[in-house]
């Protein structure tokens, strides 16, 4: 048998919306591995789609996109992984392979991809299948628990600061300094440039000073120096409106969210004199891999709070309630 947090009907997460369940042990179609998680972390994402704030693909349904484990068992069709292989599985969990997109580097644009998690069964799991194609080898650097928060906001952290531009001896915003902000710093640093965090916490902000940061500070106080480039990692859209305010002509702000509430209305002279304003969306099986040989050679330290399958809704809650230290990791 295989234990499962389901979620059968968003709800907000003080009502527990996830059970505990028991399910039969999935196997493998021609294509897909089954992989026995050890490790699967806990994302702000998957609090919005258990909320209902991004609509429901498929019901009922097992959340997580930052699994990590060995494979168990594989596809008739599949020949790159083997019993007993470490892996990840992540948010992009499978593309069309054939339209423009995907033939052009862009497969995180895809219109018929789909994600782990959401369009189906994730990590919060003792046992899930994934497309073989779209698992990854896990660098033996990392403890089980340590490389499951790379798989999401390491990942998408390390794509949104490719889009800024930003280069060696920059100076780079980021705005909220939760579990992915925290990895795109120690990125940042390793190429040289110089880092301005903005969060309301002065716990986070201590924590960005202790981990390389030039200069923290809270949402409403500017930073003592213009930005070149910045990424917000906070949901709200206050944020991304003070991070324009921070930055130099022809920079750029990456809103590195899935998810935001409304940006309010702001004066042109913000944009204005090429200033740049764009989101990331999803990343790349290049992006991945790219990251996680990184992460390795930095290496990249993550902090995490552990948490047994069966407290998924408690980590949720202390996610949405801002009392996770680091990064929420359920371990099965």
């Amino acid at each position: 048998m295989n234990r499962v947090q389901e979620l059968i009907e968003p709800r907000p997460i003080t009502e527990r919306p996830l059970r505990l369940s028991e399910r039969e042990a999935p196997t493998p179609r021609p294509d897909e591995v089954v992989l026995d998680v050890a490790a699967c972390a806990v994302c702000r994402t998957d609090l919005q789609i258990i909320e209902g704030d991004l609509p429901s693909r498929a019901l009922p349904l097992v959340p997580g996109h930052q699994a990590v484990g060995r494979v168990r068992s594989v596809g008739v069709d599949v020949s790159r992984w083997q019993p007993g292989d470490r892996v990840g599985v992540a948010w992009l969990g499978g593309t069309c392979g054939v339209c423009t997109r995907c033939r052009t580097g862009h497969e995180n644009l895809c219109d018929e991809a789909t994600f782990t998690g959401w369009d189906h069964d994730g990590g919060y799991a003792e046992s899930m299948t994934a497309h073989a194609d779209f698992v990854f080898a896990i660098p033996p650097t990392f403890g089980d628990t340590e490389a499951a928060p790379l798989l999401c906001g390491g990942v998408i952290g390390y794509r949104a600061l490719k889009l800024t531009g930003v280069e060696s001896g920059g100076r780079l915003g980021l705005y909220g300094f939760g579990a992915s902000a925290l990895l795109t710093l120690q990125v940042a640093r390793h190429r040289g440039c110089e880092v301005y965090v903005t969060t309301r916490s002065r716990t986070e902000q201590t924590r960005a000073l202790e981990m390389g940061a030039t200069w923290a500070g809270s949402y409403h106080a500017p930073p003592p120096i213009e930005l070149d480039a910045a990424i917000t990692f906070a949901p709200a859209g206050f944020v991304v409106v003070e991070a324009l305010k921070a930055i130099r002509p022809g920079g750029t702000v990456v809103i590195n969210a899935i998810h935001l509430d409304t940006i309010p209305e702001f004066p042109y002279d913000l944009l204005w004199r090429e200033r740049g304003l764009r989101s990331v969306a999803n990343f790349t099986r290049a992006d991945a891999r790219e990251f996680l040989t990184l992460a390795a050679e930095i290496p990249i330290e993550t902090t995490v709070d552990r948490y047994p399958l069966a407290d998924a809704n408690i980590a949720l809650d202390r996610l949405m309630r801002g009392e996770v230290d680091g990064a929420a990791v359920l371990t099965m």
